[in-house]
């Protein structure tokens, strides 16, 4: 790691208070389709509904998925300006969007959210969890209050949804429901040849290189990964399950400027993940049928080093 002499914050800004939430930077798409989302047996257009979609990381998967045809609903849960923004922006490329406002924390709210796309778009092929709270918490100030924010911002919202999509998939296919164990799910073979559901669960790259910055955040993004390992053994073969874990990819009220591009640089391959990297990894991830169960690191190697802080502390 570089020798860097600047000093180093101990406590978050003033600004960031416990509940605030960051919902996954108005930038552009980068890069191009990988493959079509259209499956080749039916050219059915798909339906993705990604949560915190109206900024940063979410935004930019939305925007991607909508230009490799995907229809998207945007969730939210304050920002509903920059939501309707994204939505429009989907719209504007031929592809159908809706705005879905909800606090994920409350669980009453987070089981409306699955009905509440079909409704509007007609069905739901995949979700991808991207909003996630980040409040900074050390084992000297951790409270049951902080993680319990954390696990029901970050955790619990993805495994409810994950339920909800496989719901939806055997009601819609006919098929039994999911028992959620794995035991008694219908062959591969009993399938429709264009069922192909999918959950990706946006982790971290620091689960692989662990620093005790940001505990509860932490913990519930190691409990995610576990979620994503389980849920991808019970819910198959309707659904698959996988993780992406960004290295250090957007600025932040900790780190910005010329620091934040020092840091991105601390990699094996002199660059961490860029906004595009990540969305078109999603993209990757939905669109391979062959990929459940596992997490997929775009961070230019970040998790083969050993960084004793979270970068926003360095």
């Amino acid at each position: 790691m570089p020798d860097i002499d600047q000093p180093k914050p101990t406590v978050p800004p003033p600004d960031k208070q416990l509940g605030d939430e960051i919902e996954d930077t108005d930038t552009a798409v980068r890069g191009q389709p990988l493959q079509p989302a259209l499956p080749a047996a039916t050219g059915r257009a798909r339906t993705a509904l990604v949560t915190g979609a109206g900024r940063r990381l979410g935004r930019e998967i939305a925007l991607m998925l909508a230009v490799q045809g995907w229809d998207v609903a945007v969730h939210c849960r304050a920002s509903r300006e920059e939501a309707e923004a994204t939505a429009d922006d989907i719209r504007a490329m031929g592809r159908h969007a809706c705005v879905i406002q909800a606090d994920l924390a409350d669980e009453a709210a987070c089981h409306t959210v699955v009905p509440q796309v079909v409704q509007a778009l007609g069905r739901l092929d995949a979700v991808v969890n991207s909003a996630s709270a980040f409040e900074y918490d050390t084992a000297a100030t951790f409270t049951y209050a902080m993680l319990e924010h954390h696990l029901r911002a970050n955790t619990a919202p993805a495994i409810v949804l994950a339920q909800a999509l496989a719901e939806h998939v055997a009601v819609r296919e006919g098929l039994p429901k999911p028992t959620g164990t794995g035991v008694a799910q219908p062959q591969v073979s009993d399938l429709p040849d264009d069922v192909d559901a999918a959950v990706v669960n946006l982790l971290d790259q620091k689960l692989w290189n662990p620093n005790p910055d940001f505990l509860s955040y932490t913990l519930s993004k190691a409990a995610l990964e576990s979620a994503t390992n389980l849920l991808a053994l019970a819910l198959a073969p309707r659904v698959r399950v996988v993780g992406v874990a960004p290295g250090l990819t957007l600025t932040s009220d900790w780190l910005q400027g010329d620091r934040f591009e020092q840091l991105h640089k601390a990699s094996p391959l002199g660059r961490s993940s860029t906004p595009g990297d990540v969305a078109a990894t999603v993209a990757f991830a939905l669109a391979n049928r062959s990929i459940t169960g596992t997490t997929l690191l775009v961070d230019g190697g970040q998790h083969l080093q050993r960084f004793p802080r979270d970068f926003s502390m360095m």
